[in-house]
């Protein structure tokens, strides 16, 4: 995409030379971008004192003729926290810079990137995401955790599981992740993207397994930079024993507390799911562990009225994307829809960063 400029909003928006580094989401480098897409890049935000203040990473997906486009960060601030208005400010522009550079549509972030807020008409639903402080002492983390994943945490100890690391439990991971991925009808990447992503991140991506005589029962493939740690992909045994996935969890967190990383992100929870569903048990999950709830919102933007419409259709026959499916559920919980880009401050109970 060649420069451009949109004032309408207060910001100009304009392509920016990737300069990433250790204290920005490692899902904004180009060594991550580059595993995901072959058109990627940031897209800057410059207030009227021509300061550049922001950016969002993206990819831009082909399906036949449809131009998608995906951001795998949040709009990450640079020079101050953006308040709200600002940052939807910018993202206003961000939508006027990709419809007039002949993207069709934006697509959901999946869970890479949860937004404080959205551009104005875009289609949102609520979503989450639980993240850990790792500057709080050890003490601390530990006592936050809940007391029965604290007792499997003894549990499995007791019973000899061992938590390791390195880049040799790679083919193990892939497997367990893709059998994990398999008991839900999910299709996981091929194995060769797999060691692409590996390859392409290199010093910044852990692999943890927890073993219990000699035979691993839980892995998790965890992409980091000082600003924050990632449960990326994450698979068990069918019947591991007992504690071992809240030890690995627990000693990875540890792990990077001592390596200065700042944060670890469980990477994604649905808004009040479903009591009894599998959603609500992966949000109770990733809630045992002590970290905020920070809410935000998911969200796609039609750009081109047929092309959007394509992807629209495709996807729902599939049974949706998150927006799809967030969407409906609210709908058929309240009598308002789910919100449409604005910014708001909403009871748990319904709606609002993840």
């Amino acid at each position: 995409m060649t420069a451009s400029e949109n004032t309408t909003t207060g910001f100009r928006v304009a392509p920016v030379p990737i300069q990433w580094h250790e204290d920005l989401p490692i899902y904004s480098s180009d060594r991550f971008l580059k595993t995901t897409a072959k058109e990627f890049g940031w897209l800057g935000g410059f207030d009227v004192s021509g300061q550049l203040r922001c950016y969002v990473a993206y990819t831009v997906l082909r399906k036949a003729t449809v131009r998608m486009v995906r951001f795998r960060a949040e709009t990450t601030s640079l020079a101050g926290q953006l308040d709200l208005q600002e940052e939807v400010a910018f993202l206003n522009g961000v939508v006027e810079y990709l419809r007039a550079h002949r993207a069709d549509i934006i697509i959901p972030s999946g869970n890479t990137a949860i937004f404080r807020t959205c551009p104005d008409g875009a289609l949102s639903a609520p979503y989450g995401t639980f993240i850990n402080d790792l500057s709080k002492p050890e003490e601390v983390l530990s006592k936050d955790i809940r007391k029965t994943f604290r007792q499997n945490i003894r549990k499995a100890a007791t019973e000899g599981v061992e938590i390791k690391s390195g880049s040799e439990y790679a083919d193990i991971a892939y497997d367990l992740v893709a059998e994990t991925l398999n008991r839900s009808k999910v299709e996981f990447k091929s194995r060769a993207e797999f060691n692409r992503l590996l390859s392409e991140l290199g010093p910044n991506v852990k692999i943890f397994v927890a073993q219990h005589k000699g035979v691993v029962q839980a892995c998790m493939v965890a992409p980091f930079s000082r600003y924050c740690a990632h449960n990326c992909y994450a698979g068990t045994r069918s019947e591991p024993v007992l504690g071992a996935m809240h030890m690995l969890h627990w000693e990875a967190m540890r792990d990077f507390r001592s390596m200065g990383v700042r944060r670890f992100d469980f990477q994604g929870v649905r808004i009040d799911p479903e009591k009894g569903s599998k959603q609500e048990g992966i949000a109770n999950y990733k809630r045992g562990f002590g970290g905020e709830l920070v809410k935000g919102f998911a969200w796609r933007y039609p750009l081109h009225p047929l092309k959007s419409k394509v992807y629209t259709l495709a996807i729902r026959w599939k049974g949706g994307d998150i927006v799809d499916q967030e969407r409906h559920k609210l709908a058929s919980t309240a009598s308002q829809p789910a919100p449409d880009g604005k910014n708001l401050e909403v009871s748990e109970s319904v709606s609002v960063r993840n």
